[in-house]
């Protein structure tokens, strides 16, 4: 098996567990949280707006000044909008954001040996699925939301968020595949 591809099948598998995580972490939160019913409202804003906001904000971040500096943003988000006494739309974007980060993370930290990583000073692929999972699952905790709720935040920041940030951090690549795709399209079936 080349280096490639088994790189290839490692980021699948840890962006699979992120996302395993990530869930089985926002359920636990959920069923620990005081309350009987938890809330489900539907949200008050624009809520693929809001997530398109917060993807751009955070890729231009993380494009001029790195992954670090939009890590602080997301801990000083959580921070800020943690305060609040209900879930709002600031809260949301935080959630977005360290889902976002924290996925490209994964996928780019998992096609590299361990080795490179303890090297660099970078948290394992594991490491840092486990941490974002624990601090979504607090985040949809503390608001009583439930599995469905978040597993709908997930699906929209997917859909509508990932491609306004992979498209600011990896402009190239995103032409890349765009063009890739364009060729497939016009080849005859």
């Amino acid at each position: 098996m080349s280096r490639m591809s088994l790189g290839r099948r490692m980021a699948g598998a840890t962006a699979a567990m992120l996302l395993a995580v990530a869930g089985a972490g926002a359920a636990r939160a959920t069923s620990e949280a005081t309350g009987a019913g938890a809330s489900d409202a539907t949200a008050a804003w624009d809520q693929v707006q809001s997530i398109r906001g917060a993807a751009e904000r955070l890729g231009r971040l993380h494009r001029a000044r790195g992954a670090k500096a939009a890590y602080e943003l997301i801990e000083n988000c959580y921070k800020t909008h943690s305060l609040a006494s209900a879930y709002g739309e600031g809260f949301e974007a935080c959630i977005a954001q360290d889902y976002l980060e924290t996925r490209t993370l994964v996928q780019v930290y998992s096609r590299m040996p361990p080795e490179t990583l303890e090297k660099l000073g970078v948290p394992s692929p594991q490491s840092l699925a486990e941490s974002m999972g624990q601090r979504v699952a607090a985040a949809f905790g503390q608001y009583n939301k439930t599995q469905a709720y978040a597993d709908n935040v997930k699906k929209l920041v997917d859909q509508h968020g990932l491609p306004v940030f992979l498209a600011i951090v990896f402009p190239e690549a995103m032409r890349e595949l765009r063009d890739r795709e364009a060729k497939e399209k016009k080849q005859p079936q």
